[in-house]
């Protein structure tokens, strides 16, 4: 099985996985930072780089269904969709405190939103492991994407110089 959003032969969705997780872990640090007395714009950053990590959430959303159409009816699938709604739950977590922040003035943090963060964090943590989860089972299974060394072997079985 081979990703249908490709890049250059490499799959689109978890390179965009990566975007979404840094900026929530962003996001909740410059909450932390305002909540714990440091300067009021950081509430706002914090808010506005959680909208920019729900934005990308729903484009790795997509790539991610666009995948999912492809995997077949066993473990992986089952992996799959467990690692897609997990991703959905801690963007979901992270909308709820960005709807709560969008009717104050200055979209700063309070303690129950970062908890509330942290825990989609701890969410999000759980989705991490089941896409390494996922990764090992496409490895297992033989449908692993061309690519690294492999991608470099030559007919002969030897790793080819550049």
């Amino acid at each position: 099985m081979q990703s249908r959003l490709r890049v250059q032969g490499h799959p689109i969705q978890p390179m965009l996985v990566t975007f979404p997780l840094g900026l929530f872990v962003s996001a909740t640090v410059f909450d932390l930072t305002d909540v714990a007395g440091g300067p009021a714009f950081l509430g706002e950053v914090g808010y506005w780089t959680s909208v920019a990590a729900l934005v990308a959430a729903a484009l790795t959303a997509v790539a991610g269904m666009v995948d999912l159409w492809d995997v077949p009816g066993d473990r992986t699938r089952r992996t799959a969709v467990a690692f897609n709604l997990v991703n959905a739950v801690m963007a979901a977590m992270f909308l709820l405190t960005c709807l709560v922040r969008s009717h104050s003035p200055q979209r700063g943090a309070s303690v129950a939103m970062l908890v509330t963060e942290l825990v989609a964090l701890a969410v999000g943590g759980v989705g991490v492991h089941l896409g390494a989860r996922l990764m090992r089972q496409f490895d297992s299974s033989g449908r692993v994407e061309a690519g690294g060394l492999d991608a470099l072997a030559s007919s002969t079985g030897e790793i080819a110089r550049p």
